[in-house]
């Protein structure tokens, strides 16, 4: 008779804006969470919809909302100093939010699997009625402005100057592995994702077409060997090698920082004034619906 697998137990982690970490683990330790949770499930979103002649609705737009995750936990220690101590400092991590940017909600599943979103705390470490000597049960209110979870870790990908036929001519061709000029990037998340870009010359002007979404952007700016840009889509901007913004790199018009739809997208990259050490590196957090 086979052994029934071990259900096994989820990890929660908090991960403040300034790296501190604290894993809010299942019962039986001095912080843990308590098994009310809400908020972590399909993403919220408003459903805009306007009056059908033939009846009923026609939904015009579907608008994602910020999540709100609902997270109570149990912290508490033996002396009333020890627990002040460690009730302080994570409560002084939660609200650092409000002045240092998000933190990291992080779920890791029994399979070592895990997902993370960004997360500011709202409302709920107030301090519970007739506790506060050696335990208390804030309820978390966490605002995820960008309801998505995503991959903890990037997928990165490189493409590199080779000097191999130049069937897009009059550009060189970058290449990994045998794909030249034309990659096929695939999304494994279940939504869009909007990657950030690093150009490292040297170059003139790049050109990143997404076939699969239809948009191009050109940027135009001259690269030394080892100089980088950097592009980030959503905000989009470009950032010069001294890590101040090129307001004019990206050409106007014609130029669309695109997205990457789910599963695969076809991408066209082409250099001008490439030549070794040209490289064009793609990173991206794949995003889901769900924990």
């Amino acid at each position: 008779m086979t052994e029934p697998a071990h259900v096994g137990e989820y990890v929660p982690t908090w991960i403040g804006p300034d790296g501190d970490e604290w894993e809010l683990n299942p019962p039986g330790t001095d912080l843990f969470t308590i098994n009310e949770v809400s908020g972590y499930g399909i993403t919220p979103v408003e459903l805009v919809a306007e009056p059908d002649a033939r009846g009923g609705d026609r939904i015009r737009r579907v608008r994602p909302q910020a999540r709100v995750l609902t997270w109570p936990v149990r912290i508490r220690d033996t002396t009333h100093m020890r627990f002040l101590t460690r009730w302080r400092q994570l409560a002084e991590s939660f609200a650092a939010t409000h002045h240092r940017g998000p933190g990291l909600f992080r779920l890791t599943r029994p399979d070592g699997s895990a997902r993370e979103i960004l997360a500011y705390y709202q409302s709920g470490w107030d301090g519970e009625p007739r506790q506060g000597h050696t335990e208390d049960t804030p309820v978390l209110s966490l605002l995820c402005p960008d309801p998505y979870w995503r991959d903890t870790e990037p997928t990165i990908l490189d493409r590199r100057y080779s000097e191999q036929v130049d069937f897009l001519a009059p550009y060189p061709n970058l290449s990994s592995g045998d794909v030249l000029g034309d990659t096929e990037l695939t999304n494994p998340g279940a939504v869009e994702t909007w990657p950030e870009w690093t150009i490292t010359g040297p170059a003139t002007q790049v050109v990143a077409t997404n076939h699969t979404v239809g948009h191009t952007f050109t940027v135009n700016h001259t690269l030394a060997a080892g100089q980088q840009i950097r592009i980030t889509t959503r905000p989009g901007r470009v950032i010069g090698p001294d890590g101040s913004p090129l307001a004019g790199a990206l050409a106007r018009p014609g130029s669309t920082l695109w997205r990457m739809t789910s599963g695969s997208n076809l991408i066209t990259f082409a250099v001008t004034g490439g030549g070794p050490g040209t490289c064009i590196r793609v990173a991206f957090r794949a995003r889901y619906s769900t924990a």
